[in-house]
């Protein structure tokens, strides 16, 4: 089996973590000028490791194997949250290019052949999960129109400016692909309190997010009595509540959700709102489960219309995505590579956040490494994993994609 080498993965880690280095953490949203830096410094490194690599014409980094046969699709994302950790993403595609490298030094593996991806916006910057969307023939032109980041710049603008305006864009050709795989930090705490080193991830989470609307009647603060007050502030914390104790009585072991946003107009301290919105998300791998949980929140609704005297509504978010199971033959190869250099050190589980990895699995058989992030922190400076556990999650994963690809020629 192929036999990677940690320093040299280590070394270019380091050096994209160079790229919108930012104290511990990174700053390198995509299509910045620091994202799009850092995605030619990774097709010269794609193309020293034998690649034919360029970047497409939706910011996707490709780098296709020139040997024959079926090959393996492996991938992550290399941009970064507004301010991000310097794992997240980029752990994956490194383990990508390392693997290429390390199968190019083996007579056993050197004619195998690996394709490695860095799919752009993961995080969302314009449309996130954009590139492995757009590979997959899941987001049409109408909705890359209407994509644009907080500051209101367009996707199609910032597209221009990187120069990638009428660029080939990469799409997925199953019939050149075996599988896909793609390694990530956990991003929370399971493994570290279980005490493992590797997960095996059986499925990834769907996301619902809503938003609820309340619409009462501003008035003076002073001289409205309680009794006649259509209060949508009052309404909107109520409501909250609520979800929480429904949730709580319904959800699964592994479901999370979150008010993440809440606003009041017209938002003054003497002044009733007449308005309120929150906005509502809730995750879980069982689709069945985030149907129930839709369920319930109408059931609110309706229950918070019947009382009054605020009017309460539905405002469907425009991006769903959908949970996703990960292949049960691809997770069996994981295992076993888990096996040989963990022994008894591995878990399989379900991952929490959503990866590129969702999509793929919809067009080819899907698989995912887990290794441990400390203190369960991500999405923060803090971000990090010991190198011990990022070097030895990687010969896992190599080991694991040789397997797949020798036991099918």
């Amino acid at each position: 089996m192929p036999v990677i080498n940690g320093d040299r993965l280590l070394r270019d880690l380091e050096t994209l973590r160079t790229f919108g280095k930012c104290g511990n953490g990174v700053v390198r949203q995509s299509l910045s000028e620091v994202d799009m830096e850092s995605r030619r410094w990774l097709v010269e490194r794609m193309a020293d490791a034998g690649l034919d690599a360029r970047i497409d014409g939706i910011g996707t980094v490709f780098g296709r194997s020139r040997n024959p046969g079926k090959a393996l699709l492996v991938g992550s994302h290399t941009d970064t949250q507004p301010t991000g950790g310097w794992l997240d993403g980029t752990l994956g595609v490194m383990y990508g290019l390392e693997t290429v490298r390390a199968f190019a030094e083996s007579r056993e593996t050197r004619d195998l052949a690996v394709d490695v991806a860095s799919w752009i916006d993961e995080e969302g910057t314009f449309f996130g999960l954009l590139g492995s969307k757009m590979f997959c023939g899941l987001v049409g032109e109408a909705e890359l129109d209407g994509a644009s980041d907080a500051g209101g710049r367009t996707l199609r603008a910032a597209l221009r400016d990187a120069g990638l305006e009428g660029s080939f864009v990469e799409r997925c050709v199953p019939d050149r692909y075996r599988a896909y795989m793609e390694a990530h930090i956990e991003q929370g705490p399971w493994l570290e309190e279980e005490k493992r080193r590797i997960g095996v991830v059986t499925g990834i989470v769907g996301i619902r997010s809503l938003s609820i609307r309340f619409e009462g009647q501003q008035n003076h603060a002073g001289t409205t009595p309680m009794a006649r007050r259509r209060d949508a502030g009052a309404a909107l914390v109520t409501f909250a509540s609520r979800v929480h104790e429904v949730f709580a009585s319904h959800a699964g072991p592994r479901s999370v959700w979150t008010i993440g946003t809440i606003r009041l107009e017209p938002g003054a301290a003497s002044i009733i709102p007449g308005r309120a919105w929150l906005t509502l998300q809730f995750r879980d791998a069982d689709e069945a489960l985030m149907d129930r949980l839709g369920d319930l929140v109408e059931d609110l609704v309706r229950e918070c219309n019947a009382c009054g005297p605020v009017t309460v509504s539905i405002e469907p978010a425009k991006d769903r995505t959908a949970a996703a199971l990960m292949d049960a033959g691809l997770q069996r190869y994981l295992e076993a590579a888990a096996e040989r250099h963990a022994p008894g050190a591995w878990m399989a589980m379900p991952s929490a956040a959503v990866h590129d990895a969702q999509n793929l699995a919809q067009v080819l058989p899907s698989a995912m490494l887990f290794v441990p992030s400390k203190d369960g922190i991500s999405h923060a400076f803090e971000e990090d994993t010991s190198r011990e556990d990022i070097v030895l999650g990687c010969q896992v994963f190599a080991d694991a994609v040789a397997s797949i690809l020798l036991e099918g020629t």
